[in-house]
């Protein structure tokens, strides 16, 4: 479609003066968008594309960012230099087979380990109590009771909201005292203060000392490995634990070693001397399980890159589609608009003013879907998280990346169209009807 030659000549294309002055930059934008604007259905649907790939880079990016976000939450609760061992699950007849080489997790084992690497700085033990009953006078819980040596909640990286942890003359002295986790503590107590209350497990009443601050994990496990939050738990020091507390006949004494490996120290070669000494002291059993924060974070790392590469190969095929669909609209567009481009070239216009008009057009298409699209991705990432209680985070990066290759996409396969429209004949342009 022909354009007449006042309307050719009106703003936003320049008047006529030096050729070398033709068009600026302004100018060059102002005329791309004056012709989208009067073509608005089809540039809609040009952008689409770009608009489609930019938020599916931008929703890509921010799952992965908040999965990595999670991921060094979930680790940073299990201590990422820590070597956890775990009792191995067994049923009763090959623990009562097992018992004849092997007693099973202890205290014991716990100072034979510190013992054989200097490496191993800081230790702790567990054990979980069978509990039928966590009450207050305020309120019950189904909280798990976990006996721990005082160094536990530094190895977890358990933090106080109030109150204080219990100390090591209380452990030693086998203190009826206790430190929250944040759930059992609403559970228990709602909103009062909890310190200096009474809880009752089974028949043996504790003192609240401490509430911990919550640590708000959206998942249990890590990696297949269980988390055990700490949100849903009551800490009583292990001495009055395994006093007070009976424990299965075929059970161990503790069910998991918590060591942590010193800075710049091998945790491979610890955690491998580690097993090796373990299984010297079990009789040459393997009734454990050695669980590796610092591996599952590798793994995970792993994962997730595989994650991005095909999310990220989605949505540049997106990308690919969108600038194909530009360059088929901008060829129809040269096609559509060769008498106005003979009119103008024939009052001054060089091809480098028709080659830059074309390359604005393609790259304001380009440019706003691309804006429409981060707008699009913000809104998928934050369905994602409303929906299904996944973390997502939408970084100035993956805006940034996003819309700078949406740009790039509209430069590149608006090239080729506005070459051709450079490229015209006045006269033959002129003469197209």
């Amino acid at each position: 479609m022909s354009l007449p030659l006042q309307e050719v000549l009106d703003p936003p294309w320049p008047p006529a003066g030096d050729p070398e002055d033709a068009m600026q930059l302004d100018e060059y934008l102002r005329s791309a968008v004056s012709d989208l604007v009067r073509h608005k259905m089809r540039t809609l649907l040009t952008m689409l594309g770009m608009i489609f790939g930019v938020g599916a880079v931008i929703s890509m990016l921010s799952i992965g960012a908040g999965a990595q976000a999670e991921s060094l939450k979930m680790i940073d609760s299990m201590g990422l230099r820590n070597v956890i061992v775990r009792d191995r699950p067994m049923d009763d007849q090959d623990l009562y087979t097992l018992r004849e080489k092997s007693l099973g997790l202890s205290l014991r084992d716990l100072e034979g380990l510190r013992q054989v690497s200097p490496d191993f700085v800081v230790a702790s033990a567990r054990k979980r109590i069978k509990s039928s009953q966590v009450i207050s006078e305020h309120g019950r819980s189904s909280a798990q009771v976990l006996g721990v040596t005082l160094s536990y909640f530094n190895l977890y990286n358990l933090a106080l909201e109030q109150g204080s942890f219990f100390d090591t003359l209380e452990e030693r002295s086998f203190s009826r005292v206790c430190v929250l986790g944040s759930k059992a503590q609403q559970n228990l107590f709602a909103y009062l203060d909890p310190v200096g209350q009474a809880v009752k497990v089974n028949d043996v009443w504790f003192t609240v000392v401490g509430v911990l601050h919550d640590q708000n994990l959206v998942a249990d496990s890590f990696e297949g490995v269980d988390l055990e939050s700490a949100d849903n738990s009551i800490f009583i020091p292990i001495t009055t634990a395994l006093k007070m507390f009976d424990r299965p006949r075929l059970s161990s004494e503790v069910d998991e070693l918590v060591l942590q490996v010193a800075p710049g120290a091998s945790i491979e070669i610890n955690t491998a001397l580690l097993g090796t000494v373990l299984r010297d002291l079990h009789g040459g059993e393997t009734d454990f399980i050695l669980v590796v924060p610092q591996e599952l974070l590798e793994q995970s790392s792993r994962t997730r890159r595989i994650f991005n590469v095909v999310m990220g190969g989605i949505a540049g095929i997106s990308l690919l589609v969108g600038g194909i669909g530009i360059m088929n609209i901008m060829l129809a567009s040269v096609l559509e608009r060769t008498r106005e481009i003979g009119i103008r070239r024939a009052v001054g216009a060089r091809p480098r003013d028709i080659l830059n008009q074309f390359l604005a057009e393609s790259v304001v298409i380009s440019g706003l879907g691309g804006f429409l699209g981060v707008l699009l991705g913000f809104s998928i990432a934050s369905g994602v998280a409303f929906f299904s209680q996944w973390t997502t985070l939408v970084t100035g990066f993956s805006i940034v990346l996003a819309f700078g290759f949406s740009l790039l996409v509209g430069l590149v396969f608006g090239t080729y169209p506005a070459l051709n429209a450079a490229r015209l004949n006045p006269i033959d342009a002129l003469r197209y009807e």
